[in-house]
């Protein structure tokens, strides 16, 4: 009686916050295990604005695109294919399947970094293959055979281990606070040299997600949100997501600043936990365990994520056929889903033999080389759409955002074009 009391507080729970949470599951990742740890390494605790700043940005612009959807009954996607027409559609599909190379590659390289440093088999550079790509078939027969509601609860499951192991691991380092708090809210980014920007503008674009930023609209449709009354609770969602995916960010760059990552890269997490061994003495092999469990969580949570959700923005831009104007849950038994699926699960592999780090930095500058371009056109929906009412349009303060996002990147292309 009681275990299924507790099963119905939970699946009453995962109403209210489980969107949030795989949205935090989903971008906590690759992005901010490889890429904090590695920038931790590089620039120290300088870098930890970047990240705060890098999921405030991914929450006003998720909740932009909820709120869109929620009172216009369109995803932003489906809204900027039916103005952009063909040439939108042409770009986005291009661009998607450019990312979702570099995306997965990027989680089947993660993937395979921790499970070498968890249960080596041959050498770093031989695991990271195997284990990625056994990692991606796992993930694909999951997605492939499972429903939303058991995605759902393996998701949050995830985000809790996460969550305790990674940020508890940091804390246990006994940071300098004093450091933390001068990284945090004294962002440095002009004084640093060429490399050290590009690796702050990949925290920036990776932390919390990129593309699948847009796949949050169809998890609150999987759940049944729908109209304006819907909008308090994904601003609520929203916010418990990103701000654990900051906490969790900050955490590597925390433990990734205490040691120096040499050549590719393949033995990061191997690494890690070393450091984490030696740095508690005698109990160290359990923070190591815990530690390396807790990456686990967060690199296959986000494979899982990006395999069950990047299908779906595939069938949405493509429009074929039954596809059009589905609920979710039928999209997922559309032919074109699954084959998006088996594709995406596969053919990253072919890259598996780059080297980790320079897979870690190209997944993440590309990625954030889209959120200059989701910020336009939500500012060109929000001024242009007819059917939104102005008490659901944007809020000065969050096109002030918008502009933001777009005169950063602006102003970061310029450095790079310069060479300065």
């Amino acid at each position: 009686m009681n275990s299924a009391n507790s099963d119905r507080r939970f699946s009453k729970l995962l109403l209210v916050i489980g969107p949030g949470l795989i949205v935090a599951a989903t971008g906590v990742g690759a992005g901010d295990l490889a890429t904090g740890a590695l920038t931790g390494s590089k620039l120290g605790l300088i870098a930890l604005w970047a990240v705060a700043l890098g999921a405030l940005l991914k929450f006003v612009l998720n909740e932009g695109l909820a709120r869109y959807q929620l009172v216009s009954g369109q995803t932003v996607l489906e809204a900027a294919i039916q103005k952009g027409g063909r040439p939108l559609r042409v770009f986005f599909l291009f661009y998607l399947s450019c990312w979702t190379f570099l995306t997965a590659l990027a989680l089947m390289s993660a993937c395979g970094v921790v499970a070498h440093a968890l249960f080596p088999l041959v050498n770093p550079d031989v695991d990271r293959i195997i284990y990625g790509l056994l990692h991606s078939f796992i993930a694909l027969v999951l997605v492939h055979r499972g429903g939303f509601e058991s995605f759902e609860k393996v998701m949050s499951l995830f985000v809790g281990v996460m969550f305790v192991s990674t940020v508890g691991t940091a804390i246990a380092l006994r940071p300098d606070w004093g450091q933390f708090l001068q990284g945090l809210f004294s962002p440095t980014f002009l004084s640093l040299d060429n490399d050290g920007r590009q690796w702050t503008i990949g925290v920036i674009g990776g932390v919390g997600g990129t593309v699948t930023l847009l796949c949050y609209g169809y998890w609150i449709r999987e759940v049944g949100r729908k109209g304006p009354e819907s909008i308090s609770s994904c601003r609520a969602d929203l916010a418990a997501g990103y701000f654990m995916t900051a906490l969790f960010g900050m955490a590597m760059i925390l433990i990734g600043s205490r040691i120096t990552v040499e050549g590719g890269g393949s033995r990061l997490v191997v690494k890690l936990g070393e450091q984490l061994q030696a740095a508690f003495g005698p109990s160290g092999v359990y923070v190591k365990w815990a530690f390396l469990v807790g990456a686990w969580s967060a690199v296959f949570s986000s494979m899982l994520g990006v395999w069950q959700s990047a299908p779906y923005l595939f069938v949405d831009a493509l429009k074929t056929g039954s596809a059009e104007n589905l609920p979710p849950e039928q999209i997922r038994q559309v032919s074109g889903y699954r084959h998006f699926l088996w594709l995406l699960a596969t053919i990253p592999g072919v890259g598996l033999w780059v080297a980790f780090s320079r897979v870690q930095k190209a997944y993440a500058l590309f990625g954030a080389a889209f959120l200059p371009l989701l910020a336009f056109l939500l500012l060109y929906l929000n001024l242009q759409s007819k059917e939104i009412e102005n008490r659901y349009r944007n809020r000065w303060w969050s096109n002030l955002i918008l502009v933001a996002i777009l005169a950063f990147f602006a102003f970061s292309s310029w450095l790079e074009i310069m060479g300065g």
